[in-house]
């Protein structure tokens, strides 16, 4: 079955959404995550702490995690930062 979205691997980074983890506090060091892009076609990649398996038996109902996915979780701050690079809809 095909799916009516699905991951280009082959795109490129285009801009990074939002500061550094370093710049809202959410690191010590600069080559730390969590991080946001945009990615050159518009899709976004998080990079975040993965907590797939600390959720995954208790997801709220109708949500479920494919086995090609991962749940990850960023700070709020990190969100609130990329907020000005996001487009509206």
């Amino acid at each position: 079955m095909t799916r009516p979205w699905d991951a280009d691997h082959e795109v490129g980074f285009h801009r990074r959404l939002g500061k550094t983890a370093a710049e809202v506090g959410d690191s010590r060091v600069t080559q730390d995550c969590p991080e946001i892009w945009e990615l050159d076609n518009g899709d976004i990649a998080v990079i975040g702490r993965d907590a797939t398996g600390a959720y995954s038996d208790r997801l709220p109902p109708g949500v479920s995690i494919g086995s090609d996915e991962r749940l990850v979780i960023i700070s709020g701050r990190m969100l609130s930062a990329a907020k000005p690079d996001i487009r509206d809809a």
